[in-house]
């Protein structure tokens, strides 16, 4: 539906990749407008949503031009929007250079949309990677550049392929508990 709504190819076997920010650097656009080249290459379709630097805005406004088939940049704050591109989408964006605590990433694992962040402040507290010896609820990495965030990227249109894998890691985002209970039991324990 959101690629009807959004004017793209309807493909279900083509991943959503979706971006919710403001367009300003501190939310690690730099590395994106790094990959995308390269991401445009990749079988993906991309929603941008946001506002922010102009200059921003305008890059991915011309990328949209360019990549008309496989890329929608909507320049606006629209949270009835947001709520249906976390709800459609299967992979979100969060390559934060910055981020204390960040609630994106957790908006997007409630709707099952898996989340790729940058191993920083609350990104790192609140994801780890599907890799980890514990399993994990994302896909994370640690360095700021584009080759880190298109190798997860790559590595999460892999997976993706796998039905079944891919919904059993929709259904992990979804039930992590991001609850201040979860949180306050760790703060009794560290405490105790």
């Amino acid at each position: 539906e959101l690629q009807k709504m959004l004017n793209l190819p309807v493909d279900e076997n083509i991943p959503m990749v979706a971006m919710i920010t403001r367009l300003v650097s501190h939310k690690g656009i730099d590395i994106v407008r790094g990959a995308f080249e390269n991401m445009m290459n990749e079988p993906i379709q991309m929603v941008i949503l946001g506002t922010g630097d102009v200059s921003y805005e305008g890059y991915f406004k011309d990328m949209e031009y360019r990549h008309n088939n496989k890329l929608r940049a909507i320049i606006a704050f629209n949270q009835d929007l947001s709520r249906k591109i976390y709800a459609s989408s299967d992979i979100f964006l969060m390559p934060s250079i910055a981020e204390p605590c960040g609630l994106s990433q957790m908006i997007a694992s409630r709707y099952g949309t898996v989340p790729i962040v940058r191993e920083v402040g609350g990104l790192k507290d609140s994801i780890t990677d599907f890799g980890c010896e514990n399993g994990g609820n994302g896909y994370t990495f640690t360095h700021y550049n584009a080759n880190d965030l298109l190798y997860l990227i790559n590595r999460s249109i892999d997976d993706f392929k796998d039905k079944d894998g891919w919904k059993k890691k929709m259904e992990t985002c979804m039930q992590v508990d991001f609850t201040w209970a979860n949180s306050a039991k760790k703060y009794i324990d560290l405490y105790k």
